[in-house]
Formats: C-alpha cells, structure tokens, sequence
C-alpha cells in the first residue's frame, strides 16, 4: 500500500502572482463582447498587440523614448484584469468619480508586488501618465484596439461604430510618429 502523497505546499508569493495573471489568456476584453464579438480578443492578446504596436511606431518617436521601459509598461498595464477582469467604460460611468482607478491600481498592486517593486511601480507609472513613456504606452494601448477592429471589420463584423468613434477621436499630436499609423486605421475604417 502507497502512503498518500504530502498535501502541496502553497505556492510562493511570486509564483501565485504569475498564475494569477494566467487568466489574462483566458479572459475577453468586455467591449468587444458587448459589441457581440465571440470569440472576442483575451486581455493578453491585447496586451501583446500593443507591445507590437509600441515596436513598429517606438523607433520613429524623437526624441527617443526607453522602448524597453515602454514594453515594460505594456506588459503590466492590464495586470489588474486578471483579478478584476475588464471592466467596460459603462462601469466608470456607474461608479463613483475615482472608484473604478482605485479598485484597478489595488489590484495592480495586489498581484504585482509579489513579482517585483518594479512591475509594481511600471502599473503606478502607466496609471498616472505622467511620463512619456507612459503616455506612449496609453497611445499604443488605444492604436491596437484600431487594429484589432480594422482586423474585425476586415472578417466581416459590423455594428463597431462606438469603437470607430474612440479611434477617430484619438489624439497623437504629442508624438507624431503614430500619427502615420493612426491615419493608415482611419484610411482602413472609411474602405471597409
């Protein structure tokens, strides 16, 4: 007869967190559901999107920003999420002024600072905006959803009108070098 196993041991504090954000592959991006997207894009696909985003414009941004730092933030910026899930734009609207950025920066906290100070402070970062890395981050964070509703349009989906709305109010001036990009989406938009 076989002794039963030893229970598991919890895993570590920087382990949990990396399992935790695990669910980010799993879980959609609310929007695009409530437009009626299934499969609609994960969160961490749309994290990774706009990395690439932050790779094909970041070179061109002058003066020159820390792309590396850049990355960094795009790989944290929907760390939240994963405890959280996304939260639509609906939800700030229902909620009281600064409820929705505090419930968000918690849980940035909650399950980042286990990985590092520095994946905690990247999140601090990206939410204040008050860098231009950071700024760029947010920019690239909006250019991919572009993207990613060009690529919907382009299979066939209709009915995106409120998202066509965001991408055609988006503003590059502060940096340029998307400026090109932003006006490829539109250009995609009006041919659809």
């Amino acid at each position: 007869m076989r002794p039963d196993p030893a229970p598991a041991s919890p895993p570590a504090p920087r382990l949990r967190a990396l399992l935790q954000l695990t669910a980010l592959d799993a879980l959609p991006r609310t929007g695009w559901l409530q437009a009626g997207i299934q499969p609609a894009e994960s969160i961490a696909g749309h994290s990774h999107g706009a990395a690439l985003v932050a790779l094909a414009i970041g070179p061109d941004v002058a003066p020159p920003l820390d792309l590396g730092r850049v990355l960094g933030l795009l790989a944290v910026h929907d760390a939240a999420e994963a405890l959280l899930g996304d939260w639509p734009r609906t939800v700030s609207e229902l909620l009281p002024p600064g409820a929705k950025a505090a419930a968000e920066s918690a849980a940035a906290d909650r399950v980042l600072a286990p990985l590092s100070v520095f994946a905690r402070d990247l999140a601090r970062e990206y939410a204040a905006a008050a860098t231009r890395e950071a700024r760029f981050a947010r920019l690239c964070d909006r250019l991919q959803m572009g993207v990613r509703l060009v690529a919907y349009i382009a299979s066939g989906r209709r009915g995106l009108a409120d998202f066509a709305a965001t991408l055609r109010r988006l503003d590059t001036t502060e940096f340029p070098a998307a400026a090109d990009l932003h006006r490829d989406l539109l250009t995609a938009l009006e041919f659809a």
